[in-house]
Formats: C-alpha cells, structure tokens, sequence
C-alpha cells in the first residue's frame, strides 16, 4: 500500500473528522470552547482533589467532594473514550505523552473502588493542563517550551556524561574527607561523607555536617569552588542546544490518524504516519 492510499484511507471523515476537530483542534470556535470548559473541569478537579485532603473540610464537605470527584472522572472517561473514537488509531494516541497523562487521569478513581486512598493520586490531572499552550495559541511560549525539551533531548548524552562524572566526583571526595576527618565531626561512614559532598558540590550547605580539622576545611573550600564551576556546565550545555532548537519552528497541527503533534509549519504530510494534515 502507498503513501496516497494509506492517506485516503485514514483520513477521518463525516462525524469523527468534526469531533476531531473540536476536540484535538484550536482554530475553531468550538474547538476553542471546549478546551476551555476542559480546563475549568480539570481545575476544578485538581481543586477538590486537593481541599479533600484537607482533614476540616473533608469530614464537613467530604460527601459532597467525593460525589464531585466522581463527577469529574465520568466527564474526563467520557472524553478520553471520544478522543479515541475520533482518531484513525487509536493505539497511537494512547501511547503518546498525552494519552498517558489522560489515562492517569481517571484510572486511580477506579483503583481507590478497591484501595482506599488512591484518588488521591487523580492530583495528576494537573498535567492536563499543558493543552493550554495550544487550546489559546500561546505561541510564543509553546515555541519556547518546544525549544526546552529539544534543546534536552540533545543534550541527554553530554549531561548524562556531566552527571557520570560528578558523581565519580563527589565519591572520590567524600571518601577523602572521612580519611581527612578521621571518622569524627559528623563523618562517621563514607556513605554520609559523599551525602555532604553532594551538598557541598551543589552549594546547597545544610550544614548539618561540617569539617573541623585544617585540612578537612581546606579540602571543604576547593569543593565549593569547584561547586560554582560546576554549575555553569549543564547550562553552557543546555544553552548551547536551545540556540541550534530555535532555529526550527513547529506548528500545533495534530494528525487526525495517530494524534501526532509538533510537526514543521510548512508540513503537508505526518511525520510519524505519513498521513495528509488538514
């Protein structure tokens, strides 16, 4: 099968292609409306999530929360069921970022039927939150949270080797400090030397532990120093990434086969699919 018939026959028509539109689009009015009572829902979940944990007002309002809890969690099945009705594979879409966020959302109401406690992890909702940046066209920072998680994508491997590297690091330094101290001022295992080391190196300074020999207060301010230098290199690496990122911009065009999104704004076909953009 070719590119051409697999577009022909994946492409949404009749009721589904509008439900996706209103549904996974912005550019309309009713698109527009619907997200926006989405995220009030959300929100307002996330709200009752929280204030029943609250001990007052769970034994004055807690009937009326959890009726609200499960108010929210029939709305938010309903939607997740209709945005895999309206998309040409389904499976795609529920394995995406946002396809897991949405099953989160609603499963542990379900799991708290049967462990007492679990609603309390619907908090996760809050996530859903995210469709904002598309559902009011914030550009502007959509483009720059893009920007962020390209730029980390790219440097996965040379902050992986920064961080192998810091802690080979703290290790070697840790162990030299409870050699320094001699066992005593708080060093008294290797283990919870390199933990003060980590807070040393970080410039975090609990100061639950601290050196009081000379030399283990020489040794104290080359880590702290070296803490300093430390701490530019992620960013020097980041930085770097982000400026390469910006040069390319996406559009919040969604594919209508598999949900797909950040494709190029001059994209005609779906970079993960191969089907035809609206």
């Amino acid at each position: 099968m070719n590119g051409s018939e697999l577009a022909a026959k994946s492409v949404l028509t009749g009721w589904r292609a509008r439900l996706h539109q209103i549904i996974y689009e912005a550019d309309t009015p009713a698109g527009k409306l619907f997200d926006a009572v989405l995220m009030s829902a959300i929100l307002l979940s996330v709200l009752c999530v929280m204030l029943d944990s609250v001990a007052w007002i769970s034994v004055e309002y807690g009937g009326a929360l959890y009726a609200a809890e499960w108010f929210f969690t029939i709305l938010f099945t309903i939607e997740y069921a209709l945005r895999l009705m309206c998309v040409a594979r389904p499976l795609k879409y529920a394995t995406s970022f946002f396809g897991i966020v949405d099953l989160l959302a609603i499963v542990p109401a379900y799991i708290d039927l049967f462990l007492p406690g679990g609603r309390y992890l619907l908090i996760v909702r809050v996530l859903r939150v995210l469709r904002i940046f598309r559902t009011f066209k914030l550009f502007e920072y959509l483009d720059e949270g893009m920007y962020i998680v390209q730029a980390l994508r790219a440097s996965r491997k040379k902050i992986s080797i920064f961080l192998a590297t810091v802690m080979t690091a703290v290790v070697v330094l840790g162990s030299l400090m409870y050699l320094v101290e001699n066992g005593e001022n708080g060093f008294t295992s290797i283990p919870r030397s390199i933990y003060w080391a980590i807070v040393t190196l970080t410039t975090v300074g609990y100061g639950d532990i601290a050196p009081k020999t000379t030399l283990g207060m020489g040794l104290a301010s080359v880590i702290m120093i070296m803490g300093y230098g430390m701490i530019a290199v992620p960013t020097g690496i980041v930085t770097v990434e982000m400026v390469q990122a910006a040069s390319s911009r996406k559009s919040t065009q969604v594919c209508p086969s598999c949900a797909a999104e950040g494709h190029d704004t001059d994209a005609l076909y779906c970079k993960s699919c191969g089907v035809k953009l609206n």
